[in-house]
């Protein structure tokens, strides 16, 4: 059980990178940073937002209108934080 354990705080780890830089991707688009015509950059943006969006497209759908800024990913990264820290504090010990 402790492997099943460690292996979602592994994997929960990941996404939380994946989620910081489909962020910091986006920042770098919006402000034409990266070319958008670059087929790499292109296919790194597609694989990020298909990583992303159907974990962030929830918690849009519930936030208020803010005028532009987005934060269902500090949200998500709050969520991940939680669980991480439940598994580590709570569940893990049960385990051994």
């Amino acid at each position: 059980m402790l492997a099943l354990i460690a292996t979602i705080d592994l994997a929960l780890s990941l996404y939380w990178w994946v989620i910081i830089a489909s962020a910091i991707f986006s920042w770098l688009y919006a402000f034409n940073v990266v070319n958008p015509r670059n087929q790499f950059v292109g296919a790194v943006g597609s694989m990020l937002y298909r990583l992303t969006e159907p974990a962030l497209r929830p918690i849009r759908r519930f936030m208020p209108d803010l005028g532009g800024i987005d934060i269902s990913p500090i949200i998500l990264l709050l969520g991940i934080y939680f669980v991480r820290v439940f598994l580590a504090t709570s569940v893990r010990p049960m385990f051994g």
